[in-house]
């Protein structure tokens, strides 16, 4: 008898945690630059995500780069993630794309990742994707498909993902909502690119929620901001909470960046983070 009860003890205690871990909210961040770690972490935020240019670029010298290693540890919010990857001047598709230049740009940084724990590169960069006129488009898809398939290649090799998000139409003319992109993921097929579902781009080109579900195989990133002028969740009152449901239905385990615009971050910051929170809990519902 005191076996039976200890067994059904074990198997509720086993369905609670299941249940638990089910409605774990995801890690909600903020793009910003190290010097706002300390009010992003005081307004709630657990992570902070740089750009390439700032921390990795290798226009860096080795003293600089050194240096941010040093601050990064130090860091009260965790940096595991960076956008404004390739420069507009360094192009992926077209007649001007140099390969052999792309890809040691791109070694560099996943190399100054890989000592910096950076885990995600995202690959946003309008311009440098940017298809140019009189291309055909479908050699560009394909000629990007190959030059990106030899780029995850290379961020494996450090151990680092290179995770593309959805652009809108006023931004750049190629991949510009998140079913494009996770068509464009898939094809490239390697583990170390991945997709990045900016909810702010997918509202700009009216995407439905139901792309995130689309793409869950292949999504481990996400940026989010409020849909007509980029402003921090709450200014404007946009409700998230469909793609959150979403983001719940399909067990997404990585962070939610705000990628906003703001005017004044020291009065902005916490009421936005209290509101997404807020809209979180809802579709999660906790």
């Amino acid at each position: 008898m005191k076996n039976w009860r200890l067994w059904i003890l074990c198997l509720c205690c086993g369905v609670y945690l299941q249940s638990n871990a089910q409605t774990k909210l995801p890690a909600i961040g903020i793009t910003a630059s190290l010097s706002s770690d300390s009010l992003a972490a005081a307004s709630g935020f657990t992570y902070l995500e740089e750009t390439v240019r700032r921390v990795l670029s290798p226009n860096n010298t080795i003293i600089q780069f050194n240096e941010l290693v040093k601050a990064l540890q130090h860091t009260k919010c965790k940096v595991q993630s960076c956008n404004v990857f390739i420069p507009g001047e360094m192009k992926l598709v077209g007649p001007d794309v140099n390969e052999a230049r792309v890809l040691g740009y791109v070694d560099t940084v996943m190399q100054r990742a890989r000592i910096a724990g950076i885990r995600i590169i995202v690959l946003g960069s309008g311009e440098a994707r940017k298809i140019p006129p009189g291309t055909d488009s479908v050699a560009a898809v394909k000629q990007f498909i190959t030059l990106c398939r030899k780029m995850a290649v290379v961020a494996a090799k450090y151990g680092r993902t290179i995770a593309m998000e959805n652009l809108n139409s006023g931004e750049t003319n190629f991949i510009n909502t998140l079913a494009q992109g996770n068509a464009v993921v898939t094809a490239i097929n390697h583990p170390n690119f991945r997709l990045t579902a900016d909810i702010y781009h997918m509202l700009k080109e009216n995407e439905s929620p139901e792309s995130i579900i689309a793409a869950r195989h292949v999504l481990v990133h996400c940026h989010i901001a409020e849909r007509d002028k980029r402003t921090p969740p709450g200014v404007e009152g946009d409700d998230f909470t469909p793609y959150f449901a979403a983001l719940h239905k399909i067990g997404f385990q990585g962070c939610i960046m705000m990628e906003c615009r703001w005017t004044d971050p020291a009065t902005q910051y916490k009421p936005a983070y209290d509101y997404l929170y807020k809209q979180l809990k809802t579709a999660y519902n906790l």
